[in-house]
């Protein structure tokens, strides 16, 4: 039974009339801080081979070999994590998916959105449209906030929207993969010659910021081989990284026009790799491979510019992953690896690839009879959702829209039509943010017996892991609280209901631990994902060297994503009264001793299981396959508490579902 007192009090200082903690140090007036986000990098991922860079600087630095994601470990829950010092119950968002049906607004690329259905929230122009929508869109100040009220020079750069949402106030130097802020500065790049985003004067009025007309896009990726079913990516594929060029153009601005020109004294600079080479074809291939390697020379790179305009030893450096990863892999035992040669899925083949584990949850059900929405159009993934058993039998059956009036477009093949939100939702519906490892379910009109109800079907289907649902509905078998994973806000931003995908994380793919299933997420058919309460996306990478920290130290207690912000503002002597997480001093020169802090894991389960369920398999989506003699759900929740100067906070490690 969960411990409810502690429940209340995570990530918070729990004691009556506890201390406040001591106030920053004054920082010396050149302290810098660098925050470089690797985005989706596993710790198990840096070797000599791929990352001999950022292996160094792990040596010579500290390295926090405990550190935790933010759950669901998405990539813009984190980016509001590293903005505030705080998690979703504070800041009210639930990027990277969100339903916000009352806003309006244009995406980064002019075009109007229709926010009736779910929308990607990695754009800029769409952040400031569910911030424009009558609601403050993060509703705690950020540590950019904070370093502009103290006057400080302050740069974010790289991946669209992550990287905008650290300063989405605007108080600095903004360059994003779709837009450069201020206006001044977009001029000041284009007169020192640098090529901008093709998207760059959308952010403006017309005729502001011109760029020449056939000008190549710096930040355009390349194309992604496909399989010969034009649909699927081909894991084999050698071409290297996508995203490495962009990359490498918006490190080169920084390192060649802002840092030398602004001296910002705090920049996050956000790689999208190896997240999207992961997405795409995997962890363990060679273009994930190609990913690692160059975004090490990246870092090198950045070092060596620091140390040319004599500011490595004025400046931390915190290299950090906004969550882990997995492969994409129903379980192994049902759809065995495949082989891969000749653009097409050849037969069973232990050290091959995955051919199925994409799950389109508003089709499931669809077909149990609920009302459904997920703001997608027709799916066909013809490999990731599933050729089962040796003789290859498709779990999903192929259809052609011959007319064009299902799909929209003549002969288009399709396996699940579509389920877009209708302008007036019907009593008893439920919408789907579909976000990969985790999904989001809305019950527009909450209605309790609506929401028991789609938790039992939840619970019945071996696909979905742990259940969190909003308090509001009080206590339901086999799920516990949004509160209790700092997920439910006060403000009724929140889903009703958070899902985790199950996962193995012993299972491999490319000599890669760690498989998930996971939501079809816009449509695509991923071989890599994130998102799950697996440990494999929870426990992700921290590392940190510079003058503030400790020189060859490895930090063994527990921290996390939430840490990150209120250490940066310690450092550079800021205050952030609404952050979660705390400064981590036990890494810092003159700081506090290990030995001072107490650690203690703990389980936590549903107050009761959920009993007389009759569980359906992956391989039949109409859930006729069942196992045998399982009838029970419920999950475990495992975290640790550490407590420190009369203050408490949890961390989360994973929450794996059990069928009996």
């Amino acid at each position: 039974m969960p411990n409810r007192a502690l429940l209340l009090c995570l990530f918070a200082a729990c004691a009556p009339g506890a201390s406040a903690p001591p106030a920053p140090p004054v920082p010396p007036p050149d302290r810098s801080v660098v925050i470089l986000v690797w985005d989706g990098l596993r710790p198990d991922a840096i070797t000599s081979a791929d990352t001999p860079n950022l292996l160094k600087l792990r040596d010579a630095g500290t390295e926090f070999t405990d550190n935790h994601a933010t759950y669901p470990t998405f990539t813009m829950m984190n980016a509001a994590s590293f903005a505030t010092g705080a998690f979703p119950d504070a800041t009210g968002f639930y990027g990277n998916v969100v339903w916000q049906p009352d806003a309006t607004g244009h995406d980064a690329a002019g075009k109007p959105v229709d926010f009736r259905q779910p929308v990607f929230s990695e754009d800029y122009a769409v952040l400031d449209a569910l911030k424009g929508a009558g609601k403050q869109l993060l509703l705690v100040d950020t540590l950019f906030d904070a370093a502009h009220a103290a006057g400080l020079v302050t740069a974010t750069i790289g991946k669209s929207g992550a990287a905008y949402l650290q300063d989405l106030a605007r108080g600095g130097l903004i360059v994003d993969e779709k837009a450069v802020l201020p206006l001044a500065l977009a001029q000041q790049l284009v007169a020192a010659g640098f090529a901008l985003p093709a998207t760059a004067p959308n952010a403006f009025a017309p005729g502001e910021l011109a760029i020449a007309p056939g000008a190549d896009n710096p930040v355009a990726f390349a194309p992604i081989p496909k399989l010969s079913d034009g649909v699927s990516v081909d894991p084999t594929d050698a071409h290297g990284s996508p995203f490495k060029p962009a990359l490498a153009y918006l490190v080169r601005v920084y390192l060649e026009f802002v840092l030398p020109q602004k001296q910002p004294r705090l920049t996050v600079l956000w790689l999208r790799d190896p997240d999207s080479t992961q997405h795409n074809y995997g962890i363990g291939s060679r273009n994930w491979h190609d990913a690692l390697r160059a975004n090490d020379e990246l870092l090198g790179q950045i070092r060596a510019r620091l140390a040319a305009l004599g500011k490595a030893e004025t400046t931390d450096v915190i290299v950090v992953s906004d969550h882990g990863h997995s492969n994409v892999s129903a379980p192994q035992e049902l759809f065995p690896l495949r082989a891969v040669a000749g653009g097409a899925v050849g037969g069973v083949d232990p050290a091959g690839h995955s051919v199925s584990g994409m799950v389109r949850l508003a089709d499931l059900l669809q077909r149990a009879g609920f009302t459904v929405f997920d703001g997608l159009g027709c799916t066909f993934i013809p490999v990731a959702t599933g050729l089962r058993g040796a003789e290859r039998a498709p779990v999903y059956a192929d259809h052609t829209d011959d007319t064009g009036a299902v799909c929209g477009k003549e002969g288009q093949h399709f396996q699940v039509p579509p389920h877009k939100v209708p302008a007036q939702l019907p009593a008893g519906a439920l919408v789907i943010a579909v976000n990969g490892g985790s999904d989001y379910i809305y019950v527009p009109d909450h209605d309790p017996a609506t929401l028991r109800k789609t938790v039992g079907f939840l619970q019945r289907r071996a696909e979905v892991g742990a259940i969190f649902i909003d308090d509001r509905y009080g206590a339901v078998p086999g799920t516990m609280p949004l509160s209790a994973i700092h997920a439910r806000n006060a403000a009724h931003k929140n889903p009703d209901i958070i899902l985790s995908y199950d996962f193995d994380d012993g299972a491999t793919i490319n000599g890669a631990r760690g498989t998930e299933m996971a939501g079809v997420l816009q449509g695509n058919g991923y071989r890599g994902m994130h998102g799950s309460f697996s440990p494999r996306d929870i426990h992700n990478t921290l590392i940190a060297a510079g003058p503030d920290f400790r020189a060859r130290y490895k930090d063994g207690l527990p921290s996390g994503n939430v840490d990150v912000a209120p250490t940066v503002a310690r450092i550079l002597g800021l205050a952030l009264p609404h952050a979660q997480g705390r400064p981590l001093v036990e890494a810092m020169v003159n700081g506090a001793s290990a030995d001072e802090f107490q650690v203690a894991p703990q389980v936590q389960q549903p107050a009761q299981p959920a009993a007389g369920l009759a569980i359906s398999l992956p391989t039949d989506p109409d859930g006729k396959d069942v196992v045998p003699g399982r009838r029970t759900y419920s999950f475990e929740l495992h975290t640790k508490t550490l407590r420190h100067g009369g203050q408490t906070y949890t961390y989360f490690d994973y929450a794996k579902a059990s069928r009996r």
